[in-house]
């Protein structure tokens, strides 16, 4: 049902199942990770009212919760490297933390991380979803004042709104992969749009 794929590495389909409502990615070498990619394959979807929170798991240091994944919004890119802030205490993570206690380093010593995914009622993730963009807010750059993370910020939002079109799961998985010039056309009309009706602090929020 998901997929991953860490910047800079292969797609991973290795995903496994914990229970009815859990999963996991392995991510080693996981210092070396900055961005990270969550998708739907397309191969089922979410039943009606539900969708999936994404948590990152780091050994020694708890889980942060990242965002979301619904049928709405089939895919999602992450920044890891420097956001990293625990948030240990949701019982959703007991799942993840059972399947991950007795992990081993892998074979170059580095951290192997755990990328987790819980489905969940849409109606227990919003408030989840609601207090992540709260505090992310108030830590929100002046996006104005730094043109490299800005450009690096539409770049990203772009990659999201267009990855849903994408044939094959939601992300491009080949060179060859196409995304029609209408879906280019239609992106940049709705971020126009908001940026006119509110500036771009909706780039730092997920939007």
């Amino acid at each position: 049902m998901f997929g991953c794929c860490v910047a800079g590495r292969l797609l991973q389909t290795n995903l496994q199942q914990i229970d009815e409502t859990h999963a996991l990615f392995e991510l080693p070498a996981a210092s070396t990770i900055n961005h990270i990619c969550v998708f739907l394959l397309g191969t089922m979807s979410f039943p009606d009212g539900y969708g999936a929170t994404v948590h990152f798991f780091w050994p020694g240091k708890g889980f942060q919760l990242l965002g979301m994944l619904s049928n709405e919004k089939p895919s999602a890119i992450f920044r890891l490297r420097g956001t990293f802030s625990s948030s240990s205490t949701a019982a959703s993570h007991n799942a993840f933390t059972s399947s991950t206690m007795n992990m081993a380093p892998n074979a170059s010593n580095d951290v192997t991380a755990i990328l987790g995914l819980s489905i969940e009622p849409l109606t227990q993730i919003q408030p989840q979803i609601s207090s992540l963009s709260s505090s992310v807010t108030n830590t929100i750059p002046d996006l104005s004042r730094n043109p490299s993370l800005l450009a690096e910020r539409i770049v990203k939002h772009l990659f999201n709104f267009i990855s849903g079109f994408v044939p094959g799961g939601g992300i491009a998985t080949t060179p060859d992969s196409v995304v029609p010039m209408a879906v280019i056309v239609r992106w940049y009309e709705s971020f126009t749009t908001k940026v006119k009706a509110g500036g771009v602090g909706f780039l730092e929020r997920g939007d």
